[in-house]
């Protein structure tokens, strides 16, 4: 599991490289969150599953929907599709952490690692949307 989330957020990490934004540039809040949404992805990346369990993973994804929630609102329409394939990505990745820590078995967590790379997907996508932005 901690493998998976490592693998996520190293994707998050390396699609969504940190660009400065002048602070003046409309598209400044746009990079902001997209920082945001990094520093997230690094905390789920750090999850050691083994020693603070699935609930310390379930709560930096929750962390890092918020984040992504923001950035979504923030992009406004202009990455629409994208937005909304995260935001469907995120909804599977909550839903199956919460069923593998209802029932934790192998399934379960074949689930989570599937719903964690149709989200690895999803962000990659608003990344190659959003390059030359930030």
């Amino acid at each position: 599991m901690r493998r998976t989330a490592l693998l996520l957020t190293a994707a998050v990490l390396g699609v969504l490289p940190v660009a400065g934004c002048a602070s003046d540039s409309p598209q400044a809040v746009v990079c902001d969150s997209l920082t945001a949404v990094q520093n997230s992805a690094q905390h789920v990346r750090e999850t050691n599953v083994a020693e603070n369990g699935l609930g310390q993973l379930r709560t930096n994804l929750v962390q890092l929907r918020a984040d992504v929630q923001k950035l979504i609102a923030d992009a406004q329409s202009q990455w629409a599709p994208q937005a909304t394939a995260i935001r469907s990505s995120l909804e599977q990745v909550t839903s199956t952490v919460n069923a593998a820590r209802t029932a934790p078995s192998t399934t379960t967590f074949d689930a989570v690692r599937q719903a964690l790379a149709a989200l690895d997907t999803s962000v990659k996508a608003l990344g190659d949307a959003m390059r030359g932005t930030c």
